[in-house]
This record gives C-alpha cells, sequence and structure tokens, in this order.
C-alpha cells in the first residue's frame, strides 16, 4: 500500500511540474483519477448495472428524449467548432503546416485553450449514446467496441489538455466538431420517426465523411515526422494512429454495409425504424469519435450511429 501510494504522489509530482498551469486548476484537471473513475463508472453502468436493471423491464420509449438530446448535440457540436476556428484556425493565426502551442496567456490563446476544455467535456456527454441504448433495451448495439471508444475518449483527450492545449492537435476537434454537427443532425431526423425516411438517403455518405476525416487528420498529424516543428512527437503519433485505426475500422463497416450484394430476406421481417436501422451502426463502430473522439471521436443513434470519436 505505500508503494501504490508513493506512487501515486510521484505521478501528482510529474503532473505538477510538466502539466499546463493555465489547465491544472480547473475542474478535472489536477489529477487524471477523476476522469479515470468516471470512464471506469460508465463502462460498469452501461455492461452490468443498466442491463440489470431493465431485465425485468420494458423498454423506455425515449423518442423525444432522443430528438432533445440528439438537437442540443447539434448545437454543442456548432458552438465548439467555432470556438476552435475562431479562436486560431479561422483567423490565421494556426499554421496548417506547424502549429506550436502558445504558452502565453493572451486573450485568442486561452479562447482556444478554454475550448480545449470544453471539448474534452464533450466526450462525457456521448455517455448518453450508450446509455439510452440501454434504457431502450438495444444491448447488441452496447457492443464492446463502442463501450471501448467511448470509455477511453475522455482519458485520452485529458492527456491532450493537460499538457498540450492548443496547438496543432486542436486541427482534430476542428474536423471532429463538424461531423458531429452532420451526424448528430441527422440522428436526430432518424429519431423523429419513419415519415422523414425519404430523405435520410445520404446516411452511408456520413461513414465517408467519417472516413474523409480521418485521412484528413492522419495526413495533419504525420507530416510533423517529416518537418522541423516544435510540437511533442508523443502527441503525434498518439492522434495519428488513432485516424489510422478509426479509418480501417469504418472502412470495413462500409465494405459490409455499402460494398457487398445484400441477400433478400426469404421471411417477413418485423418492422424497423429508421433509427434502429442506423442505430445498428453502432456495433460495428461505424459513425462516430471521438479525439473523439477528438472522434472519431468515432466514430450516435442516438450521438454516434457511427463508430464513434474520436
Amino acid at each position: 500500500m505505500a508503494l501504490i501510494l508513493q506512487y501515486i504522489n510521484d505521478m501528482h509530482i510529474f503532473m505538477d511540474k510538466y502539466g499546463d498551469p493555465r489547465t491544472n486548476p480547473w475542474f478535472l484537471m489536477s489529477s487524471p483519477f477523476p476522469t479515470l473513475l468516471i470512464c471506469l463508472s460508465y463502462i460498469y453502468l452501461v455492461k452490468v448495472l443498466g442491463p440489470r436493471f431493465m431485465e425485468n423491464r420494458k423498454p423506455y420509449e425515449l423518442k423525444n428524449v432522443l430528438i432533445v438530446y440528439n438537437f442540443s448535440q447539434v448545437l454543442f457540436s456548432a458552438w465548439l467548432f467555432y470556438e476552435i476556428g475562431a479562436a486560431g484556425w479561422f483567423t490565421g493565426r494556426y499554421s496548417f503546416q506547424c502549429q506550436p502551442v502558445d504558452h502565453s496567456k493572451n486573450p485568442q490563446t486561452m479562447r482556444m485553450v478554454h475550448a480545449c476544455w470544453w471539448y474534452y467535456f464533450s466526450k462525457f456527454t456521448e455517455f448518453f449514446d450508450t446509455i439510452f441504448f440501454v434504457l431502450r433495451k438495444k444491448f447488441d448495439h452496447v457492443s464492446t467496441l463502442h463501450v471501448i471508444h467511448h470509455g477511453v475518449m475522455p482519458m485520452s483527450v485529458w492527456f491532450g489538455v493537460k499538457f498540450t492545449p492548443g496547438g496543432h492537435s486542436t486541427f482534430f476537434g476542428l474536423l471532429n466538431t463538424f461531423v458531429h454537427i452532420v451526424m448528430y443532425s441527422y440522428y436526430m431526423l432518424a429519431a423523429m420517426g419513419p415519415q422523414l425516411r425519404p430523405y435520410l438517403w445520404w446516411k452511408k455518405y456520413l461513414t465517408t465523411l467519417q472516413m474523409v476525416q480521418f485521412v484528413g487528420i492522419m495526413v495533419h498529424a504525420f507530416q510533423l515526422l517529416f518537418i522541423d516543428c516544435d510540437y511533442p512527437r508523443a502527441f503525434v503519433w498518439w492522434i495519428g494512429m488513432h485516424a489510422v485505426m478509426f479509418f480501417f475500422l469504418f472502412k470495413d463497416f462500409y465494405n459490409q454495409s455499402y460494398s457487398k450484394p445484400k441477400v433478400r430476406a426469404r421471411s417477413p421481417q418485423p418492422q424497423t425504424t429508421e433509427l434502429d436501422e442506423d442505430v445498428q451502426m453502432y456495433k460495428n463502430g461505424a459513425l462516430k469519435n471521438g479525439f473523439s473522439n477528438g472522434h472519431t471521436n468515432g466514430l450516435v443513434r442516438a450521438r454516434t450511429v457511427l463508430p464513434a470519436g474520436n
């Protein structure tokens, strides 16, 4: 026990020494353990406690809740997209080739730092994607991939906000929040009922958009391996490999869902709603993420009916 306590103390000393002093006093930023505890609690809730609670109960009817939830996520994602862009990427201050972290307290710089923290916080709101699956008894959508993706994203983003808030890696958040605007809009419409099905023909292009996102993140991150840039190489690999992993995950989902010929059913199938069909994507981890899960982040339905994300 003494050895464990000493290890924890040494880690806190390391965090205080090398962590960004601007974010250190912020909520959940002084130590990784609260975030880790929340993530582990989420996993226990959706894999053990939630299914046990729903075992002898009927699925909850959450149509209106899902509409409000997805609409809220659209607004939240749009605000984050605007803040990340207005704080750097849309102003000409940020270089797409190499953008070191600005450690000053310039108001524009602090705007980006605050946006990074709110992006981190958004990964907790994505937990409701899974919680709503459980309450609707869509247990087959609560796949191991889905849970791992959502469960690790807050912890992954925490390290970015703790050590490198701002700079090159925020491009991931810019792309990811844009994708989430489109994605949550789709799932909000899907939650409204089958009457909108004729207008939701574009769901397969949502997966394509996710893959384009990850290619952009890969190119943007890995270019720093070939040029001289004052940005931590560890975070270059961390972000780039996340993008590689989720790209192939989404590509596999796309091939299985849209490239293979569909076999005509031999017997009548139960009628499903557009939301239930789309939500099946989650099982395979197809539309989401976020950093991101930044993600992909991802990488939703109801907030990631694609894989989640980064």
